[in-house]
């Protein structure tokens, strides 16, 4: 191939990381066909000014991902995408809550809002009383969890022989902190997290505000699909 150079100006990492995800994005946009010949390590380590080594450990990285094959004396190929084999759309699990309505009867999965059944009146009434009765609890985020709260989170947990102690049970303000706390916990700035179709959005989205980068998996009407969670694992190794 002529006249291509990859993209470095974005994205965290060190430089061989950088390069390889520039190529993948620019194969994913089809900038780098299927069965494209990728420059030579050489050259192309004189065109970014950086060294041959750093080429061969982006190539390297890139065949791991299964994107791409080298042989020696003939050079590194990018790999043809398999027959079904086609990228799912990120558009959903990125962008988050939309305000276009469902279709009357339908739910919307890839948003946050609610179909409105009349529970706002019923919300309304509950806040009420509880603003009235403990006006304490709901004006300020406290870290300041009683003792019973990791005893209930202690017991819920339970399950056969598992009980984890109350003194290893973290309190978050809501499920979406407890998932992003784990996720960056158990990541790192660059990581692939992967979601299924049917995920909730703002958890994806905020998976990528914090450099984890998101990959999602084909889903049937048993759960995820395997074939589908093998290829993303091969192509994208997530944590």
């Amino acid at each position: 191939m002529t006249n291509w150079l990859p993209d470095l100006s974005s994205g965290s990492g060190p430089l061989y990381q950088r390069l390889a995800d520039s190529i993948e994005s620019d194969i994913d946009k089809g900038v780098i066909d299927a069965g494209a010949k990728l420059p030579p390590q050489r050259d192309l380590a004189y065109d970014i000014g950086t060294t041959v080594g750093t080429i061969g450990r982006a190539y390297q990285l890139l065949r791991e991902r299964g994107l791409v094959s080298g042989e020696v004396g003939r050079g590194t190929y990018v790999l043809a995408q398999r027959a079904g084999d086609s990228k799912p759309d990120l558009e959903p699990a990125v962008l988050g809550t939309r305000p276009i309505d469902a279709p009357t009867g339908k739910l919307r999965f890839d948003s946050t809002a609610a179909p409105d059944v009349g529970q706002g009146a019923v919300i309304a009434e509950i806040l009420a009383r509880t603003a009235q009765d403990h006006p304490h609890d709901i004006s300020s985020y406290t870290r300041d969890f009683p003792e019973r709260w990791y005893e209930a989170g202690s017991h819920w947990l339970a399950r056969n022989s598992f009980r984890p102690s109350p003194d290893s049970i973290v309190p978050t303000l809501g499920t979406h902190a407890a998932v992003m706390a784990a996720i960056a916990a158990l990541t790192m700035p660059g990581d692939y997290v992967v979601f299924e179709h049917l995920t909730y959005s703002q958890i994806s989205r905020s998976a990528g505000l914090i450099g984890r980068r998101t990959a999602l998996v084909a889903t049937d009407n048993e759960g995820v699909d395997p074939e589908d969670f093998e290829r993303v694992c091969a192509q994208k190794h997530p944590k």
